[in-house]
């Protein structure tokens, strides 16, 4: 089944004083999507909503028809899974078969099917040689690579993606932009909180700006990318190629040197 999120005039506060979601409304299905915007924009707070963490303090988030506030933390997290930012909050075991059957085993998975989603994971993410070593004895990009893959394992219809690039060398950000793709191309919604500005415009069909609790701009990663009056507002950097390309004069938007590479042969 495909993931769709509806969220319907969300407002979220932490103390009485200040709102920090004020009034999001999105829906959000398909489209890999990257939420974007500088540090307490509410972006982490937003997904945290979504994955049950936390309950809104208005308004509602609907999963395939569902109101999230109806389902337990547990529940969620068969349809909804999160890769944090950082791995070591998620890692926990001593060897990297045993952290990425964990998950799959908590929905109900047998010890063999997990094994076996498990594998197909660390394949995935091209750890599969490294199934029997220590997480902790890996470095901080493996071990980001390991817990992308015990979320993977658990087959879940919405991945969310925190910070995926931090800590990633080319091969690594190479690795998690092809994830993202065969994710998206299996029909899962696929969800980022993300400060690479670039690794949106390569790999993401959509992308939100959030600034000061509420959407700022929302479509695809050409148009919101044109914006840069706004998204100077919002204190956000274009892509590297886009601001390069804009400094050598040219009106149009690129978003990646592929981009300017097609424009040039068709000129």
């Amino acid at each position: 089944m495909m993931g769709r999120l509806e969220i319907k005039d969300l407002h979220f506060s932490y103390t009485e004083n200040e709102e920090i979601l004020k009034g999001i409304d999105l829906v959000l299905d398909q489209q890999s999507t990257a939420i974007i915007g500088q540090n307490g924009a509410g972006k982490t707070t937003f997904v945290k909503l979504l994955k049950g963490l936390l309950q809104p303090t208005s308004g509602k988030i609907v999963y395939n028809g569902t109101d999230l506030s109806s389902m337990t933390v547990a529940q969620i997290a068969k349809h909804i899974g999160m890769v944090f930012q950082n791995p070591n909050d998620q890692i926990f075991k001593n060897s990297v078969i045993d952290e990425v059957m964990f998950g799959p085993m908590q929905v109900g998975m047998s010890k063999e099917e997990a094994k076996v989603h498990a594998m197909d994971a660390l394949e995935m993410v091209g750890m599969e040689k490294k199934c029997k070593v220590n997480p902790y004895d890996l470095g901080l990009s493996e071990r980001k690579l390991i817990s992308i893959a015990a979320i993977l394992a658990m087959d879940p219809e919405v991945i969310i993606f925190d910070e995926p690039t931090i800590a990633q060398d080319y091969a690594g950000k190479k690795c998690i932009g092809e994830i993202v793709e065969h994710l998206r191309n299996q029909g899962k919604l696929v969800l980022t909180i993300i400060h690479d500005m670039d690794f949106v415009a390569e790999h993401f069909d959509r992308a939100v700006v959030f600034a000061k609790g509420g959407v700022l701009l929302d479509g695809d990663p050409k148009q919101v990318f044109s914006r840069a009056e706004i998204l100077e507002k919002a204190f956000l950097e274009q892509p590297n190629v886009t601001r390069l390309c804009h400094a050598l004069g040219y009106e149009e938007t690129f978003l990646t040197t592929d981009d300017f590479v097609e424009y040039k042969k068709g000129q």
